[in-house]
């Protein structure tokens, strides 16, 4: 599985952007929740496993969408399994770093 990975710089530092590649392009809406995968915000360069593992030591925030990249969050200790966001079965966490 390969991901899509935006850097952008926020008012606090770094924020990584990591989707799964699969989801990139579309909108999942549940009640009042939405994750809108279509805006510019999600868009980058895509990665694999080992890249994105690589980079995640970098960023102050984290936005990490998709059954994999929130797998791999989990997996390196960063994403915390019950403050996982669902929209349409979709999983979606963010991530202040200290």
């Amino acid at each position: 599985m390969n991901f899509i990975v935006a850097q952008k710089q926020g008012p606090h530092g770094i924020i990584l952007i990591v989707t799964d590649k699969d989801l990139i392009g579309h909108l999942f809406s549940e009640g009042n929740k939405q994750l809108d995968l279509t805006k510019e915000f999600y868009h980058g360069e895509e990665k694999n496993k080992e890249q994105v593992k690589s980079i995640l030591g970098q960023a102050q925030h984290l936005h990490v969408t998709g059954k994999h990249a929130v797998a791999l969050g989990i997996e390196q200790n960063l994403i915390d399994p019950k403050r996982i966001l669902w929209v349409q079965q979709v999983p979606h966490a963010e991530v202040v770093m200290e």
